[in-house]
């Protein structure tokens, strides 16, 4: 709120901040102003280091804090860490901490240069704006962010892939997840022993890169306001870009709001699912996607237990991903639905558009997101990024010991 961070006199309202801030923290990408227009180099150095802090995570960010300052971190600290990073050991979390500030700064510094270069010898920016443009682009794919300091985020890039190219490397990897990167980085060579979090995620991410990329050419393939008027292989690759981006990147190199409503419920689903577990993705994650997957195959099938890449799932993984996909679905129902109740003039697809977004922590918009309440798009994000789960759970507070158990019953289902 600072006049320092914004162009505009006396500085900005307390609810775009807010929402600004929040828009960065959880790593989402919705705007109501135009960060490269609207906000000085002070400001977005503000929102780029909120987006650096919502990749890592903020539990994270402490406990890197604690180390440096005390030179360990208390046993409670540490347990939160794990958890921020789904990680199961509790005794190597220091090096778990080093390894992905380490992969996250190395990823970031390598796509940066990669677009520095573009930005500098083929569209003669200043090296000062070519830098920074680079440096802030990397930052934000990575973490899945979504945000530009383009007006029209990364469409007149649509066809260029050495820009788009690196964003899209730099989703991808952001959206695995820490635990399968950094296990692929250490087992590369043994794919055999690899966790079936990093198989899930390595067999899954593709079949949903393809797919969206097929799904949205063959919708959008002639259609003139967005893959109409490019050549055949712009089509492909501005198709494949937004199939990544919907990942819960939130950068669009073709006109988001001119896209076919079909396309527009596609690409729900693919942000709903989201990207790899304890990652800069969002989404229910890729996981719960194929254990539920692999729960309605089982009953399908009659299996005695849900197996899934050669393994068997444990019953609590059930509840868990059932509970997921229920908190999740209820939140984007009733987001929705308030919504719907305080802008009625606004079309259904258009705001559940929106609202997956928002809650996904994509970023992606119809182009409604200035005419939606603030209040309610702030709550999405914010419970988007937390996940359902982590929610539910902290209104717990502890777990509670079984006493006596109730006689079982079979309700009839379907």
């Amino acid at each position: 709120m600072t006049p320092a961070a914004t162009v505009a006199a006396g500085g900005i309202s307390l609810l775009s901040a807010l929402f600004t801030a929040t828009s960065s923290l959880s790593v989402t990408g919705l705007v109501v102003l135009d960060t490269g227009q609207d906000f000085t180099f002070f400001g977005q150095l503000v929102i780029l280091g909120l987006i650096q802090a919502g990749g890592l995570g903020v539990l994270l960010l402490t406990t890197l804090l604690a180390m440096v300052v005390a030179g360990k971190a208390g046993l409670k600290l540490r347990q939160s860490a794990a958890t921020e990073t789904k990680s199961s050991g509790i005794g190597g979390i220091k090096p778990m901490v080093l390894r992905i500030v380490g992969l996250t700064v190395a990823t970031e510094l390598t796509i940066a240069s990669a677009l520095f270069l573009r930005f500098y010898c083929y569209y003669d920016k200043p090296v000062g704006e070519a830098v920074w443009n680079a440096i802030f682009h990397a930052i934000s794919a990575f973490n899945n962010a979504g945000f530009g300091l383009e007006s029209d985020s990364l469409t007149r890039y649509v066809t260029d892939p050495l820009i788009c190219g690196p964003i899209a490397v730099a989703v991808i990897l952001g959206g695995l997840g820490y635990p399968a990167l950094i296990e692929l980085l250490r087992r590369y060579k043994t794919p055999l022993k690899w966790s079936m979090t990093t198989r899930a995620v390595v067999v899954i991410t593709p079949v949903l890169l393809v797919g969206g990329t097929v799904f949205v050419a063959v919708i959008e393939w002639t259609n003139p306001d967005t893959l109409g008027q490019l050549p055949w292989w712009g089509k492909i690759q501005a198709a494949s870009f937004q199939s990544t981006i919907t990942r819960t990147a939130g950068f669009n190199s073709i006109d988001i709001a001119q896209l076919h409503p079909a396309t527009w419920f596609g690409m729900d689903i693919l942000m709903f699912i989201g990207g790899g577990p304890a990652g800069t993705a969002g989404g229910i994650k890729i996981t719960t996607f194929i254990v539920v997957g692999a729960m309605a195959w089982a009953e399908i099938s009659g299996a005695r237990s849900v197996t899934l890449l050669g393994r068997r799932v444990s019953r609590s993984v059930h509840r868990q991903a059932a509970t997921v996909i229920a908190l999740a679905l209820g939140l984007i129902v009733v987001s929705t639905m308030i919504i719907m109740l305080d802008a009625p003039h606004l079309r259904f697809d258009r705001t559940l558009f929106e609202v997956v977004s928002a809650f996904g922590t994509v970023g992606l918009s119809t182009g409604i997101t200035a005419e939606l309440p603030p209040v309610s798009q702030i709550v999405t994000m914010i419970l988007g990024r937390l996940g359902p789960v982590t929610v539910a759970s902290s209104l717990a507070l502890r777990d509670r010991p079984i006493r006596h158990e109730l006689p079982k019953e079979r309700p009839l289902i379907g």
